[in-house]
Formats: structure tokens, sequence, C-alpha cells
């Protein structure tokens, strides 16, 4: 279980971004973390992964406390992070960037099924180099192939659906009910999309640098809904509310 307790963040010269999170990731269940742009999703799944470091509060994994661990050993207890922008290395092929991953050698039909997961055909890009040659589309699903290769005991996926197609989204949405089922772990994505909204077990709406309310799925989705139909945010007070 993972959790975050009074998170707060500055930018280097900048405001707060965030204004003491205090939030619970349950084991064995899809958490989206959703909200308008600007409210510090990115920033959390940041701090989370080690990339950023919080400038008060906690980060617990299992009870411990990883708040002063970097990126590597938070890597080590199972911590794997998917980039909005995933980053490209020349030289390295697919095949290499998985089995870096996956932590040593993995058979032909091992990367074929990861690769097969996310919608890439394994005869045609798993000795392709991570290059400039790759789409955005498909430098995005590698990378969440790399996280599947993993096994990791939290997985944080930021904006997945970010540059690929219909198709490979709707194959993305299957990714994740596959995930859902037999979790030993955790999953967190960070979306603005419904499709991935109405899968969420746990669903956690974040504004303003504070988590606004957090609870499951199938209870907050419908409100959340309204509020955009509305015109309005959830995330906002009324003006009955002031």
């Amino acid at each position: 279980m993972l959790k975050l307790e009074n998170l707060t963040w500055s930018a280097p010269g900048g405001g707060q971004v965030l204004r003491g999170i205090n939030l619970t990731v349950p084991d064995g269940k899809l958490t989206v973390i959703t909200g308008p742009n600007g409210g510090g999703k990115t920033t959390i799944a940041k701090l989370v992964a080690g990339l950023e470091s919080p400038s008060t509060g906690r980060i617990l994994l299992d009870g411990e406390d990883i708040t002063s661990l970097d990126v590597s050993s938070r890597a080590k207890k199972g911590i794997s992070y998917a980039f909005q922008q995933p980053v490209r290395f020349k030289g390295l092929t697919i095949q290499d960037l998985l089995e870096l991953a996956g932590g040593g050698s993995l058979p032909e039909d091992q990367l074929c099924s990861i690769l097969s997961r996310v919608g890439l055909c394994a005869r045609e890009y798993i000795h392709r180099e991570v290059d400039a040659t790759l789409s955005g589309g498909e430098i995005k699903r590698i990378e969440i192939a790399t996280v599947l290769a993993r096994h990791s005991r939290l997985s944080i996926f930021d904006e997945p659906e970010a540059g690929i197609d219909l198709w490979s989204f709707q194959n993305l949405i299957q990714v994740f009910q596959e995930l859902r089922q037999g979790l030993e772990g955790a999953v967190v994505v960070i979306s603005h999309q419904e499709r991935i909204l109405s899968i969420a077990d746990e669903l956690v709406i974040v504004a303003n640098g504070q988590v606004q309310e957090q609870g499951p799925g199938e209870k907050l989705l419908p409100k959340l809904l309204e509020g955009e139909g509305s015109g309005g945010c959830p995330a906002c007070p009324r003006e009955g509310d002031l």
C-alpha cells in the first residue's frame, strides 16, 4: 500500500504546486488520478517515483518511509513510472530495453506477449532501435511495455493515452483491465479519458494542489461527469458552498 502524508511541493523559483496531499493507494486496485490541468497530478507521480523531492511530508510504501530514497532505490523496491513523454535511446533495441526492464534475458515468446499487449508486432519491432524513426505513439507503447516487463510492486502511468491512435487506445484499455485481475501490488493511472476513468476501482480528484475527493470509481464517476456536463468542475466549490 502506498500512503502520502501531508505532501507539499513548490516549483524552483515559483509558487506552491502541492498543498498538503494526503492520499492512500490500496493494493489490488486500479487507482485513477484525475482533475484539471495544472492541479498537481503529474507532480504527485514524480514525487512517488523519486524524480522530485517533496518540500514537506512523507511517502510510505508498505509502511516503510521511502521519502529520502532516490529513483534507483525506489525502482529496486518495485516502483515503475511510465513517462508522459518517453525518452529515446540511440543504439538500444526494443529487445534490449525490455530485457533491461525485466532484469535479464527474456524468451522470444514472452517478448512477443508483452509487445502484443500494447499493440505491437514483435517480429517488426523487437530488433528496431529506440530512436527518432519511431513515432510518438510507438514510443509511448514501448514505454508502457517496459513497465509491463518489470512486474512492479507499484506501476504509475502518466496519461498513457497521449499520442496513441484509437485502435491502440482500445488495446490500452484492455491492458489495464487485465492488470486489475490478480493484482498483488497497485496500479496508478493519471488520465482525463472517460474510458479509463470508467474502469477505475478508485478515483482521486486533484485540483489546486490538493486531493478534493477520493472514493470508489462507480460512485465518483457519475458525479464527475455531471459536473462536466453542467459546465462546472466538481473539484471547485460552488456558490452555495462558499
